[in-house]
């Protein structure tokens, strides 16, 4: 994979089409995201149904890690790079800019400059990887 907004979303059709098996570990990546977030979906409505959500704490450190996780599977979102992914990034991470005060800082801070580019493509690429074994650890 290349994190480089020329070359990502040739990269991700070349491991797709060329590359042994690419085609087969792309999928079972996507669909292991997704059978993770049910996952995590029926855990928190057991949560709910249990009023676990009593327990603060706990309760605080699981949105923390939904959160996390969330803005992982975003961030990997992004990485293929097409036109949808492009604009998903752009409209997203542009929400930030209406936090009073510091928003638009933020917002450049999380492109890496004035529009998303190769600085945002890297970090996301860089975040994407790091993140889950934050989340695990």
């Amino acid at each position: 994979y290349s994190p480089n907004i020329s070359l990502a979303f040739s990269s991700v059709a070349h491991i797709t089409r060329d590359v042994q098996y690419g085609w087969l570990i792309r999928n079972m990546h996507a669909n292991g995201a997704s059978i993770f977030f049910m996952c995590i979906y029926l855990h928190i409505g057991r949560g709910l149904y249990y009023g676990s959500y009593l327990h603060k704490e706990t309760w605080n450190t699981g949105i923390i890690l939904l959160l996390t996780v969330m803005a992982t599977a975003f961030m990997g979102y992004v990485l293929p790079w097409g036109q949808m992914s492009f604009w998903g990034a752009t409209v997203i991470t542009n929400l930030l800019s209406a936090i009073p005060y510091i928003g638009n800082t933020l917002v450049q801070w999380i492109w890496g400059g004035f529009s998303v580019d190769n600085a945002t493509l890297t970090r996301f690429f860089t975040l994407h990887s790091l993140l889950p074994f934050a989340i695990v650890g």
